[in-house]
């Protein structure tokens, strides 16, 4: 699998999401599927400490916490990137200074690992001027605690301003941003935050980036589908864009001879700025479509008509 750079790193092109572990996947499927990852060549995961607090009996760090005893049976040799997020655990809310160094020490401890490899502020917090977030994550850099930083969940205003800090005061800078991004979801990234990024050098890691499933192609009116996230993706049917984003992708799927999921995660990869989309699989029999799309590059045409398909009616 090709790598690519993100600041000092070096990444996959495909990186796969930890979100469900511990959660619709247990530890052992949650193992198997990293193995299958890491064998294929994949070298970058993705965490939050505030997963997966939303499931019943779960306080958050359970992926964190799978996450890093999956580290340890196999040890820092698998040269594998860990990227997490704070900001968003129930017991370190916001991005006040203090909150932001005892998240970080906690999931230190709940991976196992001395050094962060990419840690990003999950959801800004306003309240918080950006010269407190961004110099609290350059000392923790400057402490070895942490490799690169990066951002999610934030406005180009806010975006600009901490990048322009960095800058002016020579701290540690934002290498990657991780929006909300998929055929699905254009707008909220496309446009003055896209151009943020493309500014300052940046590159993106959208999160999402199968919809919440919807782009596998497997929700269709009058189906029911057994997933949590059925509520949330199934909602896309009702868009006018729904229809259409599934049609587009029926024929390219079936011109190409390959999953859904496989033309939706190429096209995201093609798009501008982006490195990597994160994507995630509860079994490892969910994954092979999601590494097939580091292999598949679209044709102009096929770009073009899923663009067309899924621009928002108002663009």
């Amino acid at each position: 699998m090709t790598q690519h750079t993100l600041g000092s790193l070096t990444v996959s092109p495909l990186c796969l999401g930890g979100n469900v572990f511990g959660w619709t996947a247990d530890e052992a499927a949650s193992h198997a599927i990293l193995d299958a990852y890491a064998a294929a060549g994949g070298r970058f995961v993705d965490t939050a400490d505030v997963y997966s607090h939303w499931a019943p009996g779960h306080s958050g760090g359970e992926s964190e916490g799978v996450i890093g005893r999956w580290l340890a049976r196999g040890g820092r040799g698998r040269d594998v990137v860990v990227a997490t997020k704070v900001g968003g655990h129930p017991e370190f809310k916001g991005l006040a200074p203090e909150t932001i160094r005892a998240a970080t020490e906690a999931s230190l401890r709940r991976l196992g690992i001395d050094t962060i490899d990419l840690l990003y502020t999950h959801f800004d917090d306003e309240t918080v001027p950006v010269a407190d977030i961004v110099g609290t994550l350059d000392q923790l850099v400057r402490e070895g605690k942490v490799r690169e930083i990066g951002a999610s969940n934030i406005s180009a205003e806010r975006l600009r301003a901490s990048m322009e800090f960095s800058a002016r005061e020579g701290t540690a800078a934002y290498v990657a941003l991780q929006p909300a991004y998929h055929l699905m979801r254009r707008a909220d990234y496309e446009g003055e935050v896209a151009g943020v990024v493309e500014e300052f050098g940046l590159r993106a890691v959208p999160y999402a980036a199968l919809a919440g499933g919807f782009l596998t192609g497997k929700y269709r009116p009058g189906t029911t589908v057994d997933s949590a996230r059925a509520g949330s993706a199934s909602r896309y049917l009702d868009t006018p864009q729904g229809l259409r984003v599934l049609s587009v992708l029926d024929a390219v799927a079936a011109d190409r001879g390959v999953a859904h999921a496989t033309v939706a995660l190429a096209w995201l990869a093609a798009r501008p700025t982006v490195v990597a989309p994160i994507a995630s699989a509860r079994s490892v029999e969910q994954l092979p479509p999601l590494l097939a799309a580091v292999d598949l590059s679209l044709t102009a045409d096929e770009m073009a008509a899923l663009d067309a398909a899924s621009a928002p009616d108002d663009a």
